[in-house]
């Protein structure tokens, strides 16, 4: 199995397949009401809406990264703002989600396999470098982890 198609099984089970520790990413996501994603519980520093435009934030540097952009910040922030609650935006924000994965898969498939273990363009002087390889692995992790704390 190549690089590709590990990362892109993984991305895909990890988002609507069948994980080894519960729920997917969209099934967990769509479970909720928007009134619910746009409430912050007690405690907590974010509600589940700002976690999915974090999501769809990273997701997209992932993949700027990929495009061979240096590695920074994402260009929509790193907790982009929701606004106010709406019910379509919400939708919106459900559907992007599964958009920009979408991309990234096609990303995935189609990278060269002999970079995969080449660094990241990435000349911030504080941050270790990472391979394409670990950076779609690290995004992977990100989803599952916020995927958690909406659950």
């Amino acid at each position: 199995m190549t690089t590709s198609e590990k990362l892109s099984s993984e991305l895909q089970k990890v988002l609507s397949g069948d994980p080894w520790y519960g729920n997917a990413v969209y099934p967990i996501i769509e479970q909720g009401s928007f009134e619910a994603a746009y409430e912050k519980p007690e405690h907590a520093a974010h509600n589940i809406a700002e976690i999915v435009l974090h999501m769809i934030a990273w997701t997209e540097e992932v993949m700027d990264r990929m495009n061979g952009l240096t590695a920074g910040l994402p260009s929509s922030g790193d907790w982009p703002p929701t606004g106010n609650p709406d019910e379509q935006k919400w939708q919106n924000y459900v559907n992007d989600l599964k958009l920009v994965n979408v991309n990234l898969l096609g990303l995935i498939r189609d990278f060269p396999e002999e970079q995969w273990n080449e660094p990241v363009n990435d000349d911030r002087e504080s941050e270790v470098g990472v391979t394409y390889e670990e950076l779609v692995s690290g995004l992977i992790q990100h989803h599952i982890y916020h995927s958690g704390q909406i659950a």
